[in-house]
């Protein structure tokens, strides 16, 4: 077997949330940071929160109303 082929591992690799959060996981990364985690999430909260991208709301929400529009 080739040596060096594989990333190095850290067990306590940290992992940051947008929110604040932090907690502790295995990756081959030692610092990551995400935009939302379980504290967070709407699923695990119960707690809805919408998470733009580009635009995407807006689009959806005036797709939405066209066609309420057209059922009338």
């Amino acid at each position: 077997m080739k040596k060096d082929t594989h990333p190095e591992y850290y067990t306590d690799a940290k992992v940051t949330c947008a929110c604040g959060n932090t907690f502790t996981v295995g990756s081959t990364k030692k610092d990551i940071h995400v935009e939302i985690c379980s504290a967070c999430h709407p699923f695990w909260t119960g707690v809805e929160k919408v998470v733009d991208t580009a635009g995407r709301v807006e689009k959806f929400k005036a797709r939405q109303a066209a066609a309420q529009g057209k059922k009338k």
